[in-house]
């Protein structure tokens, strides 16, 4: 078998969709029955496959979401075709899908549909999305919330299967012990007590600003040196953010890092507080598994897949309610009994997340359609 994996619209790795291939890909078992390529813009020869024997294969258009979406339209198949895969893998169906399929496609849905077919979106934006899902052969989803969304808008039930992310326990392990006032992260070197939320400045339903609100009314209460760092790509919402933050009584201690790369979020976990993620519009909400992993307790909201991906083992707040954000901020500090017991359930819970299983889950889907 051999098997495609698309790697346009997950931007050159810099977003969840590009920490899921480079995740995927490392965990890819050498096999003398599958072969995988992945391919994708020149830029990313190197972004997803370092350290690991697998080719890529160059498109050569131009780096751009429009230029990338209009290849998909007209191009994609053709590709396929030529390059001879059974399979094709596309973890980005949200931004970048065929609308018809000469090989075997399987869609790898990691948001939720509604936020991209809804609102302001491009027309042709969800015209690709929808038809492209409706004809692909199997979906993937992350989440039984993303699978519930995908049926609500129509797409077969009978063709969804729901794969769950896994967590990279080389990097995600409670292991970690950090005595010293300041983690030291090049470039940056955090103070601590620190909150953490990592997310890209997105839009709105990250709701980055209810937590800067939150975490005025913590100060504001408690008087505790806590700071929040916020770290996670710019985005569209950005200025929105950066004003609040600026604009916030307690602005000195509110650190937004900018783009911080995968790598350094263990270190980044392990010298914090806890994890605060407010994220009303998560199908997968990953970072929330590997905080647990990495043995800190979490605190997030009540939406979308957030409690499913979290079970009993997390803090749940509503989004829209800053004083209530506040309000488990303050006892996840002051309640060490709380806090002792979120710890010990989270690490045990993320443990049962796996690439290895993930991967192993994907390639088996693959073979089935190919034995249909």
């Amino acid at each position: 078998m051999k098997i495609g994996i698309d790697t346009f619209g997950c931007d050159h790795a810099r977003s969840g969709l590009g920490t899921y291939i480079l995740s995927f890909v490392s965990n890819i078992q050498s096999s003398k029955e599958d072969s995988v390529e992945l391919f994708g813009s020149e830029i990313d020869h190197y972004t997803y496959t370092s350290g690991k024997d697998i080719s890529y294969k160059s498109v050569n258009i131009p780096d751009s979401l429009s230029s990338e979406r209009f290849w998909h339209f007209s191009s994609c198949s053709k590709f396929v075709k030529a390059q001879g895969y059974d399979v094709v893998f596309y973890p980005a169906p949200d931004k970048v899908l065929p609308v018809s399929f000469k090989k075997k496609g399987i869609a790898i849905v990691n948001t939720i549909l509604s936020t991209n077919v809804e609102g302001k979106k491009d027309w042709t934006q969800k015209v690709q999305i929808k038809r492209g899902l409706y004809r692909c052969h199997k979906i993937i989803a992350a989440s039984e919330y993303i699978k519930k969304d995908l049926i609500a808008h129509g797409i077969d039930e009978q063709k969804i299967e729901v794969v769950y992310n896994g967590i990279d326990h080389k990097l995600f392990y409670p292991a970690i012990d950090l005595d010293d006032d300041i983690v030291d992260i090049k470039p940056f070197a955090i103070k601590r007590p620190y909150f953490i939320y990592g997310s890209r400045l997105s839009g709105p339903e990250k709701k980055h600003v209810e937590l800067i609100k939150a975490f005025s009314i913590f100060k504001e209460k408690t008087g505790l040196p806590h700071r929040l760092v916020i770290s996670g790509s710019e985005g569209p919402y950005s200025a929105e953010i950066h004003k609040a933050a600026f604009e916030s009584p307690y602005a000195s201690d509110i650190f937004l890092t900018g783009y911080f790369p995968h790598e350094s979020f263990p270190k980044l976990y392990a010298g914090a507080e806890a994890l605060v993620f407010p994220s009303v519009i998560e199908g997968v909400g990953l970072p929330v598994l590997e905080a647990m992993a990495t043995g800190v307790p979490v605190l997030c909201s009540n939406a979308a897949a957030l409690p499913e991906i979290s079970g009993n083992n997390a803090l749940y707040f509503n989004s829209d309610n800053p004083e209530e954000i506040a309000m488990c901020m303050e006892k996840i500090v002051s309640n060490q009994t709380l806090r002792n017991e979120l710890i010990k359930k989270g690490v045990e819970w993320a443990s049962g997340f796996s690439w290895e299983n993930t991967v192993s889950k994907t390639f088996a889907i693959a073979r089935s359609l190919l034995d249909d």
